[in-house]
């Protein structure tokens, strides 16, 4: 007679009808990575779709004849991928396909110019996000499959069952009462902020704050904002079309170059502190005090503070705003902390421009959608905001390691920048391969990445800027991995 464990060592005799999973074709050791991998297939060619059930880990553990164990820990990784996730009763079910393999497919067009030649157009962030791919690795993305459904609708519920009728009504065109009054605690909480909630005003995201500060300070005869070098394309672009020029000033490991923002002679700079965008440094303490005398003899600064609470290796530094409120106007969203939809940010300027902000405002759109804003207030207020962050924190160092450990192994050349926080790297190289071509060839094998260019107003070395926040750490290996390629083919 058998025994039973000498079934259990016959692999080609093990396996479940579910996928027709073979315990035979599972390497030596290892069955957990195995199974995992089976199950991320099946989800990607949609054998699995979004919204089906896997079996119970005990079940596939049984006919597939090994530990409950491999099987929840193949589930699990599945779960910190973003992949599928445990809905009580109703099982564990796919929420989110992972990305399928390789593609090769020409460039995509802007008009007669392809998306990487010459200089990107203002309307490049909607051509490049429609450009197809197998992989995205595009910086400013957060991982919208971890966006807290099931926490927005019981705070949807919470804030309909207590809505007046008059609250459906026109609001105050500074946002509603319990929003500001939260932004207020998360402020003084996470970034070290003194704030009064008269003092807030609600936007559409840092691009509305962008296009409140041109009209209200070209009222007052301001015609440039420095900016920093490497900087925002698109802060950029969203200050030209208010009509104000961007003179660049360097940047370089202790960040902004105050000294050169002097010489420039802008009254006005824009700048990324707590983590600077592309290049990821954090402004150091000699520079804040620089920069703060320079505000101090007559000076203007814009706050970007784009993605400040994701942090994994480093102390967290204050907001200028919390040291000299009335020269900084500070500005931050939840676009990278819930998600870009929600198009919610707020605003703090210097008490002297508060009305006409105010007013600005006010013409803009009559201010945000109210129920919007009560729900994010809901979530901010019952603490579920922060215990989303720390989920966040957690999922993001994994996934920042692994492109890490990627970019080690296929673009050995390569220097990293601003590992420390945020949600992408920056990258540079020592030869002179221009970044736009490389970016081109990425995108022809069928993952996206953004030139280093396209953030440049002065000369410096090529690179690219990339996003890790949005993909699991075998999405990015695997985009990492093509990228070599593509610089191997170009070099």
């Amino acid at each position: 007679m058998t025994s039973r464990v000498e079934i259990s060592h016959d692999r080609s005799k093990t396996g479940s009808d579910f996928l027709q999973l073979t315990l035979g074709d599972a390497p030596p050791g290892g069955l957990s990575d195995w199974l995992a991998e089976q199950l991320r297939h099946a989800i990607s060619d949609g054998r699995i779709p979004v919204g089906g059930r896997l079996p119970a880990t005990r079940v596939l553990a049984a006919e597939l004849s090994v530990s409950r164990g491999v099987v929840t820990e193949a589930y699990q990784r599945l779960t910190e991928d973003g992949h599928i996730a445990g809905r009580g009763r109703a099982g564990t079910v796919v929420v989110a396909a992972p990305i399928a393999t390789e593609i090769s497919q020409p460039a995509p067009k802007t008009g007669q110019t392809t998306l990487f030649d010459g200089h990107p157009r203002n309307d490049v962030w909607d051509v490049v996000r429609a450009a197809p791919a197998a992989i995205d690795l595009l910086p400013g993305r957060p991982d919208l499959a971890a966006f807290p459904r099931a926490a927005w609708l019981r705070a949807e519920r919470a804030v309909l069952d207590g809505l007046s009728a008059a609250d459906l009504g026109y609001g105050d065109p500074r946002g509603t009462p319990a929003l500001r009054t939260e932004v207020t605690h998360w402020l003084a909480r996470t970034r070290g902020i003194r704030t009064d909630p008269d003092e807030v005003i609600v936007v559409a995201g840092v691009a509305q704050s962008l296009s409140l500060l041109g009209q209200v300070l070209g009222r007052h005869g301001i015609s440039a904002v420095a900016m920093e070098d490497p900087g925002s394309l698109g802060t950029r672009q969203h200050l030209r079309y208010a009509g104000l020029a961007t003179p660049p000033v360097r940047v370089d490991a202790g960040g902004l170059r105050v000294d050169d923002l002097r010489a420039n002679g802008a009254q006005v700079v824009l700048v990324t502190p707590a983590h600077q965008f592309p290049a990821g440094v954090v402004l150091d303490g000699q520079r804040r005090r620089e920069l703060m005398g320079w505000a101090s003899d007559g000076g203007m600064i814009i706050e970007d503070d784009y993605d400040a609470e994701h942090r994994y290796d480093r102390p967290p530094v204050p907001a200028l705003r919390s040291m000299l409120a009335e020269q900084v106007c500070y500005t931050a969203s939840v676009s990278k902390l819930l998600a870009p939809a929600l198009r919610m940010g707020w605003l703090l300027v210097p008490s002297r421009y508060q009305d006409e902000f105010v007013e600005a405002k006010r013409c803009a759109d009559l201010g945000n959608p109210v129920l919007s804003q009560l729900v994010l207030a809901q979530l901010m207020k019952s603490g579920e905001v922060e215990r989303q962050l720390r989920f966040l924190r957690k999922r993001h160092r994994r996934r920042r390691d692994a492109m890490m450990d990627a970019i080690r192994t296929h673009l050995p050349t390569a220097v990293v920048h601003g590992a420390a926080a945020g949600l992408h790297l920056m990258i540079t190289f020592e030869h002179d391969l221009p970044d736009d071509a490389l970016a081109a060839a990425t995108l022809a094998k069928g993952v996206k990445v953004q030139p280093l260019c396209w953030h440049r107003q002065l000369p410096g070395p090529p690179g690219l800027v990339l996003g890790y926040a949005a993909n699991a750490p075998s999405v990015i290996a695997q985009g990492i991995a093509i990228l070599g390629r593509a610089l191997n083919d170009l070099a």
